[in-house]
């Protein structure tokens, strides 16, 4: 096992939850996790986020001893199935529509790890609503390539974003990271000042 050289790491190759901790002035490392994330049978939509960001923070504690490593994982639910990345262009389409006019949940689950044992693990819930969706603006989206590397096929920090009409809940926890309950820990274990923890959520658009 390597000696750790920076205090935290975050376990996740996530543009959004790099971008997010960089805001937060935090300062980190990367080690991806590359674990297969597969969901069991009648496993909840929650307890499937929970369980991979665990698994993702674990993986990589064991890898540099005494570092804190953050893990984390983001669904996108609606009728209690999850929508996952989209495989190409129909299966963006496809989601996009199921999505348009409807209400659907967002979890993002965060873990903190030091050598391969969680300290403290969380599920944060967000419910996003989509106004009505036209298909050419859904044909637009799909062309500007945004799509293909989020959950649910959209992210709220592109285009994406166009077509919410609310959000309960953090936003930044649709973007990929809820950074106040996220500092919060980081700070019971450590790593951040208490000071550093904001008082209400932050916004991830601003």
């Amino acid at each position: 096992m390597k000696q750790a050289a920076d205090k935290l790491i975050l376990a996740s190759g996530s543009p959004r939850r790099r971008t997010l901790l960089s805001a937060a002035g935090l300062n980190f490392s990367v080690i991806e996790s590359r674990l297969h994330e597969r969901r069991r049978p009648e496993e909840a939509p929650t307890e499937f986020a929970l369980r991979m960001a665990r698994d993702k923070a674990v993986a990589v504690s064991r890898k540099i001893a005494h570092a804190t490593v953050l893990g984390a994982d983001t669904i996108v639910a609606i009728d209690g199935r999850i929508l996952g990345k989209p495989k190409n262009r129909a299966d963006a389409r496809a989601m996009l529509r199921k999505l348009s006019g409807r209400t659907h949940v967002v979890v993002t689950a965060f873990a903190i790890a030091r050598d391969g044992t969680v300290l403290e693990s969380a599920p944060v819930t967000s419910r996003v609503t989509f106004r009505e969706l036209g298909a050419a603006e859904i044909d637009a989206y799909i062309a500007s390539g945004d799509p293909f590397d989020k959950a649910g096929a959209y992210g709220i920090q592109d285009r994406g974003a166009h077509f919410i009409a609310a959000v309960e809940g953090a936003r930044d926890n649709v973007m990929g990271l809820p950074m106040r309950e996220v500092l919060a820990a980081l700070a019971r274990h450590g790593i951040v000042a208490p000071n550093q923890v904001p008082a209400r959520p932050l916004d991830a658009d601003r």
